[in-house]
């Protein structure tokens, strides 16, 4: 029998705030036939072993509205996701079955398009986003690794804090949201490179594993001290770059603290994400700091940097960085596709120390 179970969680509803499994979301029962599936040209099936959760995808959910044109450019446009379609996210998948001459039977890849589904039937004009993994480097790191920060996920803040924050020895760093995926690569990055580091988490767990697992030099619990006296107590000298991941009033108040020509780093604004109406989000009251600071600000996606020369020093560094124990990498793995949008809607709700990962199947 050739036909397989191929569950995936589709979009129910746009969250209008934040999201909630049961009202957002819909586990679908689906099959495919993979021995009887016809290819065209270029296409291959994969076996989806690894999902990585990400803040990202909350930006694919929102309804499109015609008013709101002007504040999403066509990329993005693209990339939101209709009402019973499946979702879109990041990960690692086994190629097994192809019509492509550039993938064969057995190859693993990580993919930026990959489907909240068991398996995924790529198209001919999506192969583009699909990247090898040498299988040479799973004797010494484990394979989830890869869904998550060896290969595209790991570029992003090792090349944005490298090229946009531009770090020198000595530098105060501030972090915030330090305990997630992002956070806690670019402090650690930021130590190797002889960085004073401080980062700000939303527990008194989250700021222990900062402190004493990833030995940031200072660390603190935003829900229990007030940014401006933190940032005083922790930063007296200032803060040379700051590494934004939660945006609205934590940037309003670290703007005060910058030193002149300070860098930020505009990774994400989380804190904005659930707010759909644009009225609604937090005005920024402090941004002639920009001016009389002579403060540079800059955004940036992962796709500035694939293909650049940059990505091979990326992965060749980082895999050092793990086999010295430079960088120790906290994740954790819920089994099974059932979970995937409890876990996605866990993170963005701030309860993940690190990376969250879904196990769809073992290799």
């Amino acid at each position: 029998m050739t036909i397989i179970s191929n569950k995936g969680v589709v979009l129910k509803a746009h969250p209008k705030g934040m999201p909630k499994v049961d009202e957002h979301f819909e586990l679908v029962d689906r099959t495919i036939d993979i021995e009887n599936l016809k290819l065209g040209e270029n296409e291959f099936v994969l076996r989806n072993l690894y999902l990585s959760l990400d803040p990202y995808v909350r930006l694919t959910l929102k309804e499109h509205e015609p008013k709101h044109e002007r504040t999403i450019n066509k990329a993005s446009k693209k990339q939101l996701v209709q009402i019973g379609q499946i979702i879109i996210g990041a990960g690692v998948s086994e190629i097994i079955k192809t019509n492509n001459p550039n993938f064969k039977v057995g190859d693993l890849v990580y993919a930026l398009n990959l489907g909240w589904e068991e398996y995924s039937h790529i198209k001919s004009d999506a192969t583009s986003n699909f990247f090898f993994i040498n299988k040479d480097l799973l004797k010494d790191i484990p394979l989830s690794y890869f869904a998550s920060f060896i290969k595209r996920g790991g570029l992003a803040p090792y090349a944005s804090l490298k090229y946009i924050g531009k770090p020198k020895e000595g530098e105060t760093i501030f972090v915030s949201a330090a305990a997630g995926f992002v956070g806690q690569l670019v402090g650690q990055i930021a130590k190797i490179k002889g960085l004073r580091v401080v980062g700000s988490a939303g527990s008194d767990e989250k700021v222990d594993y900062l402190l004493n697992e990833l030995k940031f030099d200072a660390a603190f619990n935003y829900n229990k001290v007030e940014l401006d006296k933190a940032l005083y107590e922790y930063c007296p000298n200032g803060i040379d770059i700051y590494y934004e991941n939660v945006g609205g009033e934590t940037l309003e108040v670290v703007l005060n603290h910058c030193n002149l020509f300070a860098r930020i780093v505009a990774c994400g604004m989380i804190s904005q994400y659930n707010i759909t109406d644009p009225k609604e989000k937090y005005g920024v009251k402090t941004l002639e700091n920009i001016v009389t600071k002579r403060l540079y600000i800059q955004g940036f996606v992962v796709t500035d940097y694939i293909g650049t020369d940059i990505e091979k020093e990326y992965e060749k560094e980082i895999i050092e960085w793990i086999k010295s124990g430079k960088i120790i990498y906290k994740e954790t793995i819920f089994d099974g596709i059932e979970n995937v949008a409890k876990g996605f809607v866990d993170m963005l709700n701030g309860k993940n120390i690190g990376k969250y990962i879904v196990k769809l199947a073992d290799y």
